[in-house]
C-alpha cells in the first residue's frame, strides 16, 4: 500500500508535473493543459467517461497547488489557482481534502450476499437477524438495507460462505469516526474529529482524500535570495537509497542553502522527557506518555481529555529543531522534510516552522529537477546526530531513548501503543480512567512509528533495517 497501487502512482505522477512546470516557471501557461494531456478524447478510463475523469484530475491539481476542493469555483480556471499560488505567502486553512469527484460514494450497507447463496432450507441467516431483515427472492438471500444494522450474525452462520463484508475502507481506516458520509453518498471530514494521521487518504482506493500540498510555496522560496533549511526527520533513512550524506547533496542541489537534522532536536526531546519523567514519578504520578506525535496529542485534546494530565509537556523535535535553526539564522526559511500529514498541521501553530514537504513530494521534485540521490557525491552534515534521536522514527524508540537517558535513577517501565486503531484508543481511554501497565507510555498513531507514515515513499521494513545497522554501527 506504500508504493504499489495505481492511484498512488497517478498521484505522484501528477505531482511530479505540477513540480515540473513549476521549476520551469511554466505553471501558469500550462497547467490548463494537464487534464486534457492526461484523458485526451476518447482514451479508456476507469470512469463513467473522458469528462468525468478530467474532473477529477483537475481536482487533484487544486489540491496539489495547496487549496481545498470543497471550496472549488468551477468556473475558476486552473491558471488562475495557479496564478494565486504562485503569489500566496503560505498555505492555509485545513490540510486534508476531499475530492468529491473522485470519491465513489461506498455503498453503506456493510453485508452483502453473493450469488454462491444456495437458498437453502435451513435459511440461518434470515432466522438469526435480529430485524427480519433477510428476505428470499429466486431462490436467493436478499438484504434490506434500510433495516440491516451491521450486526454479522447472518455472516457467520451461512454455511456457504455466500455473505461477505464489504467496508467503506476511509471510515473503516479512522480510529476516532472523523469521516463520514453527506446527505449526497460522498464522504466529508470533521474536522473537530480529525486527528490529521491521514489514515483514510491511503485507505480510499479511489485516492480521492489527499493533504494540500505545499510544493509549489517551497519551490518559491528556493527561487529566492533567502536562505532555505532543510530540517530532514529520521524517518527520512532508506527513503531514497544511498547513504544520508548522497542525499545531502541532493537537497543542496534542489536549492536548500544548508540540511539539519531533526534528530538533534530529537535529542533535546530525549533529555527533556526524561528530567520530567523522573520528577513526575518522584512526585507521584502514575505514569506518563510521550509528546512527540502530534497525532496523538490531537486524540488526547479531542477525544481523550483525561488524559491530557498524564502527556509529556515536553516540545516535540521539530519544534526545537526549528528553534535551534532560527536561533542561529533569524532569516531563514525552515522546510521540515516529513513522513507525516500531522506535523503539517503542528507545523501551523509553530512560529519556528515555515513550511513541510512530505517525503513523497520530495521524490516528486527530485524528479522534476533530475536529480538521482545515488549519483549524487557526498556532503558531510556539519552536525551529525546521535543514534538517541535517529532511533526516533521506528515504533519503540522513542521509549528507549527516554529510558537510556534515566538510567537508574528511577524505575522506568516502558508500554508500546503501536499505531492508534479503534482498540488502541478504548485502551488510552482505559488508561485515562486508571492507569497504565507501565510508567512510561510510548505512543505512535502510525503502526510501525514514522518511518510507516502516510508521506513515505519506501517500505518501513527498509527503513527500519537502515536505522537498526546505523544502530549496530
Amino acid at each position: 500500500m506504500i508504493c504499489d497501487n495505481n492511484a498512488t502512482i497517478k498521484r505522484r505522477e501528477l505531482l511530479t508535473q505540477i513540480a515540473k512546470l513549476c521549476l520551469d516557471q511554466s505553471l501558469q501557461a500550462e497547467i490548463d493543459d494537464l487534464p486534457l494531456k492526461r484523458f485526451p478524447k476518447n482514451s479508456q478510463t476507469t470512469r463513467c467517461c473522458v469528462h468525468a475523469a478530467r474532473a477529477i484530475v483537475r481536482q487533484r491539481l487544486i489540491a496539489m497547488m495547496g487549496f481545498s476542493v470543497e471550496q472549488d469555483d468551477e468556473k475558476k480556471a486552473l491558471s488562475a489557482y495557479a496564478q494565486d499560488a504562485l503569489k500566496r505567502d503560505k498555505v492555509e486553512g485545513t490540510i486534508l481534502t476531499v475530492i468529491d469527484n473522485g470519491c465513489s460514494a461506498c455503498v453503506q450497507a456493510n453485508y452483502f450476499v453473493t450469488n454462491t447463496c444456495r437458498g437453502c432450507l435451513a435459511r440461518p441467516c434470515s432466522m438469526n437477524c435480529p430485524k427480519d431483515a433477510i428476505s428470499f427472492v429466486n431462490g436467493q438471500a436478499l438484504i434490506d438495507s434500510k433495516a440491516c444494522v451491521n450486526c454479522g450474525r447472518c455472516q457467520k452462520v451461512c454455511p456457504y460462505h455466500a455473505i461477505v463484508y464489504v467496508p467503506i475502507p476511509c471510515e473503516e481506516a479512522c480510529p476516532v469516526g472523523a469521516i463520514m458520509k453527506d446527505e449526497t453518498g460522498k464522504e466529508y471530514i470533521d474536522y473537530n474529529k480529525c486527528i490529521y494521521c491521514g489514515k483514510c487518504s491511503r485507505a480510499c482506493p479511489f485516492g480521492a482524500i489527499m493533504e494540500k500540498s505545499q510544493i509549489i510555496d517551497i519551490i518559491q522560496q528556493l527561487k529566492t535570495k533567502n536562505p532555505v533549511i532543510a530540517m530532514i526527520a529520521p524517518a527520512i533513512i532508506g527513503q531514497f537509497g544511498g547513504k544520508l550524506n548522497q542525499l545531502v547533496s541532493a537537497l543542496l542541489k534542489l536549492g536548500f542553502s544548508e540540511v539539519v537534522e531533526v534528530a538533534r532536536g530529537a535529542e533535546i526531546t530525549v533529555a527533556k522527557e526524561a528530567e520530567e519523567f523522573i520528577e513526575r514519578i518522584s512526585q507521584g504520578d502514575q505514569f506518563m506518555t510521550t509528546s512527540c506525535c502530534p497525532a496523538y496529542t490531537e486524540v488526547v485534546r479531542k477525544h481523550i481529555p483525561g488524559l491530557k494530565k498524564h502527556v509529556s509537556d515536553t516540545k516535540t523535535p521539530l519544534h526545537y529543531t526549528g528553534e535551534m535553526v532560527r536561533n542561529n539564522n533569524p532569516e531563514a526559511i525552515t522546510v521540515f522534510l516529513s513522513p507525516c500529514f500531522a506535523k503539517r498541521k503542528e507545523a501551523i501553530f509553530d512560529d519556528y516552522v515555515d513550511f513541510v514537504l512530505t517525503f513523497e513530494e520530495l521524490g516528486a521534485l527530485f524528479i522534476a529537477a533530475d536529480i538521482d540521490v545515488l549519483d549524487c557525491a557526498e556532503t558531510p552534515l556539519d552536525v551529525e546526530a546521535k543514534i538517541s534521536g535517529r532511533r526516533f522514527p521506528v515504533v519503540g524508540g522513542v521509549a528507549k531513548s527516554v529510558k537510556q537517558a534515566i538510567g537508574d535513577r528511577v524505575q522506568c517501565n516502558e508500554v508500546i501503543i503501536n499505531g492508534v486503531t479503534k482498540k488502541e484508543l478504548n485502551l488510552l481511554k482505559a488508561y485515562a480512567r486508571g492507569s497504565a501497565p507501565g510508567n512510561l507510555v510510548e505512543v505512535m498513531a502510525c503502526e510501525g512509528g514514522c518511518i510507516a507514515g502516510p508521506g513515505v515513499i519506501s517500505h518501513p521494513k527498509v527503513s527500519k533495517g537502515k536505522i537498526d545497522a546505523m544502530e549496530k554501527e
